[in-house]
């Protein structure tokens, strides 16, 4: 039996993995290293964060992206946009260098025992562990719009079905949506040779402006501070203070979450993007019909008129919902009665990230609800991996504490070469 069981292996998965290795836990990490930006992210995109807030986290901050990049002779700096394919290369690298080994093993079912949760994979193994973290990144929770639901793939998919866009060339791509998903895959789709076009219901795009330079006057870093999420005292709180989010109550935090840091383009994308993408502002998709070839689009316009686009392929750019209800792999005797944030569907974390089902804790994305937006990107990773282990090595206290061999003891030790 093993003191915890890592679910995924993503930035989040990764850097919880790191720490719980150096606490000295007994631990497997599960899932296909940075999946979701390998298989998931076109050729051609960008990291829209700093690289100084995209760093992985381990116990004793060697491994962060600049020195990956030192070591491999890649430029990185200050309001300079990095490839999303170095940032892959980037997580891979901490993988090998900072984490326990990862077992590519596809998990399908995460059920409670007596002592624990019983893991089973789609490669036939079942594991048994004392403490589970789910860091199963955003793939699970894809949303998409009810119109588009029913289309077949060849005519509608997600922005996160692609991991190259140059297929589309010569062809006519209708994007759904209005933050940097959307505007950028737009501006790939453009510069591959299709034609594409953004549908989006806000009546403006949003555009994020040029990071402020590092060296600034007192009173201006006063006046508008700089953070891992941008400047202003906003972004610094939700940056800063994950801890202080969860303290609000669940009707703020559930609001914080859905809204701050809304759909915007990155400062450098903008001149790409305007350049050669026609947009359909303030129009709200209602249908979607396969045509011909391609599909028929009806909109609503913001004065409450109708209009029909035809497209030959839709892609929604439409992001990710945390809702628990999507996680098939969590037992619904467990995924059921865990408690909601509120009126949402995402898990009431405590302080150290852990459920309100003993030894089960949570990691990425189903975590904003509790500690706010910065639990979206990678720079979350870091508040998250050291507490999240804590709470593990609490829990496993309590366990010693009603009769759980310990891990350190002789017992815990055969324990866990018999689960190796």
């Amino acid at each position: 039996m093993y003191d915890l069981v890592v679910v995924g292996a993503g930035p989040y998965g990764l850097s919880v993995a790191s720490h719980a290795a150096a606490a000295g836990l007994s631990l497997r990490v599960l899932g296909r290293p940075m999946a979701s930006w390998r298989d998931h992210m076109p050729t051609g995109m960008y990291l829209k964060s700093e690289p100084s807030s995209s760093n992985l986290s381990d116990p004793a901050a060697r491994h962060t992206l600049a020195a990956y990049c030192a070591d491999h002779g890649v430029a990185v700096s200050h309001g300079r946009p990095l490839p999303v394919g170095t940032f892959t290369a980037y997580g891979q690298w901490f993988a090998q260098r900072a984490a326990p080994p990862v077992d590519e093993l596809t998990v399908t079912s995460v059920t409670p025992a007596a002592t624990g949760f019983r893991l089973h994979t789609a490669e036939g193994e079942t594991l048994a562990a004392r403490t589970v973290a789910l860091a199963v990144g955003v793939m699970p929770f894809v949303r998409m719009p009810p119109p588009l639901r029913r289309l077949p793939r060849h005519l509608a998919t997600h922005s996160s079905d692609h991991a190259e866009l140059s297929a589309f060339a010569g062809r006519d791509v209708t994007v759904i949506g209005a933050g940097q998903a959307a505007l950028e895959t737009a501006a790939i789709l453009a510069e591959a040779g299709a034609r594409a076009r953004v549908v989006a219901r806000a009546d403006r795009l949003n555009w994020n402006t040029p990071p402020q330079p590092l060296q600034r006057s007192r009173l201006t870093a006063l006046r508008d501070p700089h953070c891992a999420l941008g400047t202003g005292w906003p972004s610094w709180v939700w940056s800063q203070t994950p801890w202080a989010v969860r303290r609000l109550p669940a009707g703020a935090r559930v609001h914080i979450a859905r809204t701050a840091l809304g759909p915007a383009g990155a400062w450098w994308l903008r001149d790409r993007f305007e350049s050669a993408v026609p947009v359909l502002l303030d129009r709200h998709l209602t249908g979607a019909r396969p045509e011909g070839d391609g599909v028929r689009l009806t909109l609503r316009t913001g004065e409450g008129g109708t209009e029909m686009l035809e497209t030959q392929h839709v892609i929604a750019a439409t992001g990710f919902t945390p809702e628990l209800g999507r996680l098939k792999l969590l037992a619904p005797e467990v995924r059921d009665f865990l408690r909601r944030v509120g009126t949402s569907d995402a898990p009431d974390l405590g302080a150290r990230f852990e459920s309100s089902h003993p030894g089960l804790f949570f990691a990425g994305l189903l975590a904003a609800p509790t500690f706010g937006p910065s639990m979206r990107f990678v720079h979350g990773a870091t508040f998250t991996a050291a507490r999240l282990v804590a709470g593990v090595c609490r829990r496993l206290g309590e366990q010693r504490l009603t009769g759980v061999p310990r891990p350190g003891g002789p017992a815990g030790r055969a324990l866990s070469r018999s689960a190796r």
